[in-house]
């Protein structure tokens, strides 16, 4: 399984659209940017077809570390939950990605 790092996007969709490589990285940038400001206040975020990001709150905990076995006291905290849309789904169960083998 291959990485696809912000630049390889970047690169890809400059070259297929005929535009500049720091005008799409700028765009991109922005849009990364205003999705972590949504999350950040709360927001729920909808993309048709591709998914829904939205906050999930994790409650507070009580866990153990392994070496020592001391417990610990685990903070409530949020995290990005990622709910796949209908394109996405298709795409990722499609025959030849299913039957692709996870890592060469």
């Amino acid at each position: 399984m291959a990485t696809t790092s912000k630049k390889d996007l970047v690169n890809r969709i400059a070259e297929r659209t005929g535009t500049k490589q720091v005008l799409v990285k700028a765009v991109v940038q922005q849009f990364f940017d205003a999705i972590i400001c949504e999350l950040a206040k709360g927001n729920r975020l909808e993309f048709r077809d591709f998914g829904v990001f939205e906050i999930k709150t994790m409650r507070a905990r009580t866990a153990q570390n392994p070496r020592t076995l001391e417990r610990v006291k685990v903070p409530a905290k949020r995290k990005v939950a990622l709910k796949p849309g209908r394109l996405m789904k298709q795409k990722l169960n499609t025959p030849e990605n299913v039957a692709a083998p996870a890592a060469q």
